[in-house]
């Protein structure tokens, strides 16, 4: 592999316009196939198999127009006005109308029935307005209001639409023909544009709910900071603008094809903006370290071996192209592993992920070797060349690096218990860790989506921000009993946190009847989640005195029933990686002891790494710091993400690390001298490294979905653990602890495994003979 890379690594050099060609062509056609017709993000997270996700299609077969996403509008009515005056009543009523109209939304009429069941509903109709005319009356009395009230206007119930005891906000829910992300474009905008035409000249306030507002951006002002970060990260370590930003160009040359790609071919598939970001992230930070690792190895064969820049190229993309080759396959092996877990989400998210880093890789190892051929001799001055020659007769380079790797082979049981402890007590809170999805309240104060949910909570309640949409089949041909019905909305409405249990639809055949559940808190309440379970429960019940089975659907009820699923995955998947890593670093470093300790330090990262997600993202610790002002559920995907990613990119520092301490060793320094030695020369570049990504992660906190804010956290402080607490500090120290005795293997294992040569050894030697 690293002759290969070498060969490789000098012909990008001396023809760079070849290679680069075939990169800017691929990424012309990405650009123009995205401008001709760009596919659509979806924030929305489904996953098949779940309850949830099973009624729904339940309901595509039984009652289409049920099947189909929510819509919610929240209208505010001027300052000391009222819903309840008909001035504002009337444009109120006109706006559901023109909802109603628009050919995308389902018309109530749809969900009525039978013949005999409208009647039963314009008799229960008729109830509604008689009820809201007398709390009218009661507010023309001054008398206060403790329910939400249904729209009347002129005597006619406008369905959908209920009003606020005070009057002050109104609250308008309909149903879309399709989920929201099968959406013909530019339908959501045409219905909300409906709903606002009739208010004009009211001066009523329109917020429109979650699912129908606009994505946040992909990436923003703190992504940008993350990479100005970068920047200066590779100016300090790299030492001159020109090579500083040629890892900047690859990387994001390899995020334009890799993420871009995806992007182009989202027609084929649901593409999720998770994915998108996922991928952005992962491509700037591996991009941009990968290409680090190069060009630094170019420069010090330069500087001290005194080499031209082309053989320095060749030989740079041999040696640590050999060890970017491999931490990149470690990456997206580990990625890949997630479509074993069956879940077709995870599976897309993975799948383009791993196919950017994938790309990444590609990119170091032939577009940035003909872009080091175009700097040609200029990527390391005349200047910086008697810089580095001066601080080598001195003996000053690397003095911090020596000094920190001699105090932790002599103080090296103290340093491993010190690492030990703090990284367990970092996992403390994840004890409590509570999975879901991130709901509207966890967006940014002064969001359209923030604002929606907290006009609803103090007008209305919290409950009415996280609907359950029951449905109750027949379990036989005939229809649902309605007396029967009748009894299950009774008894539904008496659960414990229920706030309210209503009938809101039914088939033609009455054999499917849908019922509206409010809960008395938010969607994301313990309590609510308690409420679906128990609402489940109460199938078998309901089967054997009525004969008819219940489920549970809604964006509430798939946050819970997606939260359990990746629950019962992970330890599966955890599994999957441990054994993976033993794998892997076992062929790697022909070594026993390696294996076992870079696992059990991985396995500390990913313990402290979900305790300090779950402190400030569901217990509120320091979330100020992050621009946060609430809290919640630990995004459901995030553990089995992060344990993913972050074991592929803990690898790519593994390998960059321990391989020189085995070089070292190799070439016959001693066990405790071989991992001083190795650490000195590796660490600085590994530091950088680790910064970089930090940072590159670190500015996604700052997004605008709250689900990708874990995201960039989770991963910035997964990174900032495993690089300068594990392997800056207990790796060094364990393998100070074994000495000689961490690269022992079995004699018979050492003749099975192959010599993958990451370090390039073989290369040298065949460069050496040749010399």
């Amino acid at each position: 592999m690293s002759t290969l890379l070498y060969r490789w690594g000098k012909s990008a050099f001396a023809h760079p316009f070849r290679f680069l060609g075939v990169w800017l062509v691929l990424l012309v056609v990405i650009i123009g196939s995205i401008v001709a017709n760009a596919p659509k993000l979806s924030s929305e997270v489904t996953i098949n198999g779940v309850p949830a996700q099973n009624v729904l299609e339940q309901l595509e077969d039984e009652l289409p127009a049920a099947a189909g996403g929510a819509g919610q509008i929240v209208y505010r009515a001027p300052e000391g006005a009222s819903f309840f005056d008909d001035r504002l009543a009337g444009p109120l009523a006109q706006s559901m109308q023109a909802i109603y109209e628009d050919r995308e939304v389902v018309n109530p009429a749809e969900l009525a029935g039978s013949q005999q069941d409208r009647a039963a509903a314009q008799q229960q109709a008729a109830a509604q307005v008689k009820a809201a005319e007398q709390a009218k009356a009661a507010v023309r009395a001054g008398r206060e209001l403790d329910q939400p009230v249904p729209l009347v206007v002129q005597g006619q119930l406008v369905p959908g639409v209920v009003i606020s005891p005070d009057g002050s906000v109104a609250m308008a829910q309909f149903q879309f023909t399709k989920q929201t992300i099968d959406l013909p474009a530019g339908a959501i905008e045409e219905v909300l544009d409906a709903a606002e035409e009739p208010l004009q000249g009211a001066d009523i306030e329109v917020l429109p709910g979650a699912s129908l507002q606009e994505l946040p951006e992909v990436a923003g002002a703190g992504e940008v900071i993350g990479l100005v970060v970068a920047a200066i990260v590779l100016f300090l370590v790299l030492g001159s603008v020109v090579a500083a930003g040629l890892p900047l160009v690859t990387a994001l040359l390899g995020v334009g094809v890799g993420v871009g790609g995806a992007y182009a071919l989202g027609h084929f598939y649901d593409l999720g903006s998770m994915s998108v970001v996922l991928g952005l992230m992962l491509g700037l930070a591996v991009g941009i370290d990968y290409a680090l690792f190069i060009v630094n190895r170019q420069r010090r064969l330069i500087m001290r071996e005194r080499l031209s820049a082309h053989e320095a190229t060749g030989r740079a993309v041999g040696t640590a192209g050999s060890a970017v080759f491999f931490a990149g396959t470690t990456v997206v092996i580990a990625l890949a592993a997630l479509t074993v877990i069956g879940i077709s989400l995870l599976t897309t998210m993975a799948i383009i992920a791993a196919a950017t880093v994938a790309v990444a890789v590609a990119v170091a190892l032939t577009a940035l070797p003909a872009l080091l051929g175009l700097v040609g001799e200029r990527i390391v001055s005349d200047k910086a060349r008697a810089r580095f020659q001066e601080r080598e007769s001195r003996g000053v380079d690397h003095r911090t690096a020596r000094s920190w790797a001699t105090f932790l082979a002599k103080n090296r049981f103290v340093a491993a218990g010190v690492v030990v402890v703090a990284t367990l007590v970092l996992a403390i809170p994840a004890l409590d860790m509570r999975l879901g999805l991130p709901s509207s309240e966890n967006y940014n104060s002064g969001t359209d989506q923030r604002e929606s949910y907290e006009t609803v909570s103090n007008a209305f309640g919290e409950g009415l921000n996280g609907p359950l949409l029951v449905v109750l089949s027949s379990s036989s041909d005939q229809p649902v009993d309605q007396r029967a019905a009748g009894a299950i909305v009774a008894q539904l409405g008496e659960v414990d946190h229920v706030a309210s249990a209503t009938a809101s639809g039914m088939s033609e055949d009455g054999r499917t009847v849908l019922v509206s559940v409010i809960p008395q808190d938010g969607p994301t309440d313990p309590s609510t989640e308690t409420l679906v379970h128990d609402l489940r429960d109460l199938s078998d019940e309901f089967a054997e005195q009525h004969s008819v089975d219940l489920g549970v659907t809604g964006q509430t009820a798939m946050g819970i029933d997606i939260a359990q699923k990746m629950s019962d995955v992970m330890p599966i998947y955890l599994g999957i990686v441990v054994v993976l890593s033993l794998i892997v670093l076992t062929v790697v470093f022909r070594s026993i002891v390696v294996p076992l300790k870079a696992t059990a330090g991985f396995l500390l990262t990913i313990l402290a790494t979900l305790g300090a997600t779950t402190a400030v993202f569901q217990w509120g610790w320091l979330n100020g710091l992050f621009g946060l002002d609430s809290t919640g559920p630990v995004m459901a995907l995030l553990p089995i993400l992060v344990t993913g990613i972050a074991y592929g990119l803990a690898m790519d520092y593994q390998v960059f690390l321990v391989s020189s301490m085995r070089e070292s060793w190799v070439h016959g320094h001693s066990g405790r001298e071989s991992v001083i030695d190795g650490f000195t020369h590796s660490s600085r570049v590994v530091v950088a490294a680790a910064v970089i990504m930090t940072a590159v992660f670190a500015g996604f906190i700052f997004n605008g979905d709250p689900m990708i804010k874990q995201i960039g956290f989770a991963l910035a402080i997964a990174i900032a653990i495993d690089a300068f607490l594990v392997r800056m500090t207990l790796v060094p120290a364990l393998m100070a602890m074994f000495g000689d005795r961490a690269w022992r293997l079995p004699a018979w294992l050492d003749r099975l495994l192959p010599d993958l040569d990451i370090e390039g050894d073989q290369l040298l030697k065949r460069l050496g003979a040749k010399d």
